[in-house]
Order: C-alpha cells, then sequence, then structure tokens
C-alpha cells in the first residue's frame, strides 16, 4: 500500500531528510511532501502578484499562495508529520495541525520533551508524539507492514 505523508514544520534542519532516508533503508511504499522549505522562496511566494505597501501584506500575500500547495497536500495525505522546532515559533505547524484535526486526517507530532506544555492540545490531536525521526520511521512501518 503506497501512503502520502505531508512532512509540515520547522525547515531548519534536516529532519525530512532523516524521515525519507529511513523510511527507504526500511523499504516503505511511501510518498512525501513537504511545504517550500527555502525561506527566502516561501517568504516571496506572492511578490508576483506585485507591490504591497507594508511588510504585513507582503506576509499575507505570500501565506495566501503558500496555502495553495499547504492545503492541497495536506488534502491529499495519508499522514501528516508535523514537526515543532525549538529555534522559532512556528505557528504555521500548529496551524497545520489544527487544519488536519479539522479535516479528519492523521498526524504526528515531532519535537522534544521540553515543549510538551506548549503543545498539549496539538498533541491531545495527534495520534501518536515522537521525540527522533527513528520514531517516526518505526511508525511508518508498523502501520505499513502487514
Amino acid at each position: 500500500m503506497t501512503f502520502n505523508v505531508y512532512l509540515s514544520g520547522e525547515i531548519h534542519s534536516d529532519w525530512r531528510e532523516e524521515v525519507r532516508r529511513g523510511a527507504e533503508e526500511a523499504g516503505l511504499d511511501v510518498v512525501f511532501t513537504a511545504p517550500v522549505t527555502d525561506h527566502p522562496a516561501s517568504d516571496a511566494a506572492g511578490d508576483h502578484l506585485g507591490d504591497t505597501p507594508s511588510d504585513f501584506w507582503r506576509d499575507h500575500q505570500s501565506a495566501k499562495v503558500n496555502a495553495i500547495r499547504t492545503r492541497t497536500l495536506i488534502e491529499k495525505a495519508d499522514l501528516v508529520v508535523v514537526r515543532f522546532g525549538d529555534k522559532y515559533k512556528q505557528w504555521n505547524a500548529a496551524f497545520d495541525a489544527g487544519y488536519c484535526a479539522a479535516l479528519g486526517t492523521p498526524y504526528i507530532t515531532l519535537h522534544d520533551e521540553d515543549i510538551v506544555h506548549a503543545l498539549k492540545e496539538v498533541d491531545g490531536g495527534a495520534q501518536a508524539w515522537c521525540k527522533t525521526t527513528d520514531q517516526v520511521v518505526e511508525t511508518l512501518r508498523y502501520v505499513l507492514e502487514d
């Protein structure tokens, strides 16, 4: 069974590559998708629509263009992995988790233990909380193997 997995959240580490590599090494039949992870490109996603009067409107415009990709890929996903890193507040990741919950799309959170309290509601809606990318791969292996 091919599984479509959307990898949401933090873009400042190689966690996506770790999950991809682990799934490949385990021989899992998974298709991974993700948001645009090039930060400057993501921030400029709406620039082709014209100049904006402020950074607020530039961010607003680009967020809407990025949402086309994000919403489409989450809606097509069988599972979403939502990564919360320790460096930035990832409101977009929390939004993605909430979108999954609203759609009934299963999601796994991936984060360190020191932010459990801040993410209690997000984790409460998740089907699993993983602390490592190896745990994500093991969860995928369990779900996909006979």
